[in-house]
């Protein structure tokens, strides 16, 4: 009895380690309008937009994602892009590309 409690126990703790270890779409949504709407000029649903998942993907997957977002928001410099948070924005953009049917509040 006493294994089974300590062994719920250390799953639940894992369970919950785990999902904060994951990227977020939120996270990255509130990141967008933050620290990019401003120096963009379009919100983060245009920013989105701008490929379908599957090109975000293509993006994210060749290592080009904060290329692109340089490259869609000129104005943006890329010291103001910081790494931990590429897979966050990434999880936003593909999350609500213009073929996901996905509408952000952003």
């Amino acid at each position: 009895m006493k294994l089974l409690k300590i062994a719920i126990a250390g799953s639940l703790i894992l369970g919950v380690c785990s999902t904060s270890l994951f990227a977020d779409a939120t996270k990255g949504q509130k990141l967008f309008v933050k620290k990019y709407k401003g120096s963009c000029g379009f919100s983060g649903d245009k920013f989105a937009a701008k490929h379908s998942q599957d090109e975000w993907e293509t993006i994210m997957e060749s290592g080009k994602f904060k290329e692109e977002l340089l490259k869609i928001c000129p104005n943006v410099k890329e010291a103001e892009v910081k790494d931990k948070w590429i897979q966050h924005l990434y999880d936003f953009s593909y999350k609500f590309a213009n073929d996901s049917g996905n509408v952000p509040a952003c």
